[in-house]
């Protein structure tokens, strides 16, 4: 049984001399000079580790036991001194609040000011007065309340009573500057919206105290994350497959450390872990300005976040490093599959230089009311992010930390279910590899002349090379974004290998990028009892697409263009479908590469007149595209009576109408994309099997 359990809750201060050591009589007493030492000790490091431990017991000439057991005594100890102090503070506060409350009672019966000894105030104005004062109350309580959960969930230390007594003088300035501000809150609160039955917030503007909140949160959660980046043990333990240097956190460690509640109630709730750290081709100031910015946060893992936004800008940080910024942040990750449930947060995101050439980035989740969330979210985020330590001007080490907790109500299909838990898809190394395959592909952005590995003819300039790269990014994110289907229907399939039907969603577009009207995205996955890579190299053969792609009309194709994006197996392809007699303008983009998810195959037809424009190097970003494409993973799964195959998701966007009148569109419509999607996931499946 663990000493620490069978500690008496009645223990003094000489208590904390002892040492239960097994092996030692508990009469014994330390020396005063051993005690001094201890204390003096403890002052610089509240929570010594073993080794640590072990020094200062040989320093001192004690036993390690006795140091370890020393140390837990006199942690709860100082915790009983402070709640004995805080409970005076609290009982002196509550007296003087009930004398003065005492005092005010008699005012009133006299009917006198008690300041200056005046006739009591005309009886409207006093009932406003209260009014007014009973609704000044009400916040005040609120925004108490509100501070003291926020800060009890995410701070792990006991107030001090200096701390408790700042803290109360901090809220009862509040709550006089708070009188100034009731009318124009009366007049904002005053209304609220409904629609169809559901409660629409209002956004509120964040006010002094909760940036103060926001910042205490971010600093607490900041320290946390550092210490789970520095220390590996006990924190971190080695992943179970040899071929992964993942770690995985040990909650039990973790708790002790960092005590705070669930977010979330329940049996079915999940907690993620993990940390990863590897070398990455981009300097640490251009890493830094991208996580801070949502678009290029976005845009650096198209696989991993669908959405991103900023809520608020508290601080930009210093000119030249952005130490100190400070940002509210909503962001939605998805990955592989609209069977798999995207995750939705609403997160403070910090940036702190620690040290020469060291930056930390803090994320962790927060309850924003400037942002609604969708009802199925059941996603927070503790303390994650990442440690970038500058190694040269274009290299940096990144550590990274994940660490989210998951509610029971994220429906996510049971074979992708088990694929993200076993592998951890949403952990560190994804975002890490991820990170890693981009900055690859920024490298192949700027180089400085055409590679002999690249076709040469269709694309001969390197502006044209740089717009067509752009194009092809543009069209992997619509893609991905395409993915996380919003408002989807569900339709059973006649294919044996289907695993949740087909998914059919409708948007309406007006804006450039892509054609105006409403579009009509289907989606729908099989089980391949093949290997992914067999399936992915399958998919990138152009030799084989006659096989499957409804736009090379049964006839081979011709790829005309190529370019590497780092990794041979990584690249951007331009093919031209040919039809014996007929001149064909019309020509497929197509972009593929694994990830740390998984395989992608992403295309869109264009017509020549219009790829045209790319190839010239000029701006495509008002060309309209809509793209379609394979997502591949791996389903072997580690139980028994498991079979090695793939899941091979198929999704295609179609321009439906162009008209922009509502989301409605004609049965025809769904009916002809979903033979489309159903043939072409067939003709793919017979072709796999014939291999």
């Amino acid at each position: 049984m663990d000493y620490s359990m069978r500690i008496s809750d009645g223990f003094d201060e000489e208590d904390i001399n002892d040492s239960n050591n097994g092996n030692r009589s508990s009469n014994m007493r330390f020396t005063i000079y051993q005690t001094s030492i201890l204390e003096k000790y403890m002052e610089q490091n509240y929570h010594p580790d073993k080794a640590q431990r072990s020094q200062l017991a040989e320093e001192i000439g004690l036993e390690p036991i006795q140091v370890k057991y020393w140390f837990q005594n006199r942690r709860t100890l100082m915790k009983k001194q402070n709640s004995r102090e805080n409970n005076n503070a609290l009982r002196v506060e509550n007296d003087d609040l009930l004398h003065e409350n005492i005092h005010l009672k008699e005012a009133l019966k006299a009917k006198l000011c008690r300041t200056c000894g005046g006739p009591p105030v005309a009886s409207k104005e006093h009932e406003l007065y209260m009014q007014n004062m009973g609704e000044q109350n009400t916040r005040l309580k609120e925004e108490v309340e509100k501070a003291s959960t926020l800060l009890a969930r995410y701070s792990r230390k006991e107030m001090s009573l200096d701390e408790f007594k700042q803290s109360l003088a901090q809220t009862k300035a509040i709550a006089r500057n708070l009188q100034v501000e009731i009318p124009l809150r009366q007049e904002i609160g005053g209304s609220s919206s409904h629609n169809h039955g559901m409660l629409v917030k209002e956004p509120k503007p964040i006010g002094d105290v909760e940036k103060s909140i926001i910042s205490q949160i971010a600093a607490i959660a900041m320290n946390e994350l550092v210490t789970l980046v520095r220390v590996h043990e006990p924190f971190w333990m080695e992943s179970s497959s040899l071929e992964d240097e993942m770690l995985t956190l040990s909650h039990e460690f973790y708790e002790q450390a960092f005590p705070k509640p669930n977010h979330f109630k329940g049996e079915n709730v999940v907690k993620e872990s993990s940390k990863y750290t590897s070398l990455v081709n981009i300097s640490s100031m251009a890493l830094i300005d991208m996580l801070l910015d949502p678009m290029k946060w976005a845009k650096l893992f198209p696989t991993i976040v669908s959405k991103s936004e900023i809520i608020k800008v508290f601080e930009n940080g210093s000119t030249g490093n952005r130490d100190g910024a400070l940002q509210l942040m909503y962001e939605q990750m998805h990955i592989l599959s609209p069977l798999v449930q995207p995750r939705e947060f609403s997160i403070i995101r910090y940036c702190k230089q620690i040290d020469d050439g060291v930056w930390v980035i803090t994320d962790v989740s927060y309850d924003s009311s400037l942002r609604e969330i969708g009802p199925t979210t059941r996603s927070w985020k503790r303390p994650s992010g990442c440690l970038i330590h500058a190694m040269s001007v274009d290299f940096c080490s990144v550590t990274w930390v994940e660490h989210v907790e998951l509610g029971d109500k994220i429906h996510t299909h049971r074979l992708y279910k088990n694929i993200i838990d076993i592998n951890n898809l949403y952990g560190a190394k994804s975002w890490i590899k991820e990170l890693q395959r981009m900055c690859e592909k920024s490298a192949s952005f700027y180089v400085q002349r055409i590679s002999n590995q690249d076709f040469e003819g269709v694309i001969q300039t390197l502006e044209g090379r740089k717009s067509v790269m752009k194009l092809s990014h543009r069209m992997v994110k619509m893609f991905c974004e395409s993915l996380a289907l919003e408002n989807k229907l569900n339709f059973q399939s006649l294919i044996k290998e289907s695993i949740g039907g087909i998914n059919i969603s409708v948007d309406t577009n007006t804006g450039k990028g892509k054609p105006n009207g409403t579009i009509i995205c289907a989606s729908s996955t099989l089980l391949i009892p093949l290997q992914a890579d067999k399936v992915f190299e399958f998919l990138i053969d152009h030799t084989e697409r006659f096989k499957w792609d409804v736009l090379s009309y049964e006839n081979p194709v011709q790829e005309i263009a190529h370019m590497s994006n780092g990794h041979p197996e990584n690249f951007i392809s331009v093919i031209k479908p040919s039809v014996p007699g007929i001149e064909n303008q019309m020509v497929i983009l197509q972009e593929s590469f694994k990830s740390a998810v998984g395989s992608y195959v992403i295309f869109t037809p264009t017509d020549v007149a219009s790829f045209q424009v790319a190839i010239k190097g000029e701006d495509t970003r008002g060309m309209q595209i809509l793209s379609s494409g394979f997502v591949v993973c791996s389903s072997e799964k580690e139980y028994e009576n498991s079979k090695v195959g793939s899941l091979l998701t198929l999704a295609y966007q179609i321009l439906a109408s162009t008209s922009n009148e509502g989301m409605m569109v004609s049965t025809q419509a769904v009916s002809n994309v979903n033979n489309l999607l159903t043939t072409t996931l067939v003709k793919v499946r017979d072709a796999l099997m014939m291999m």
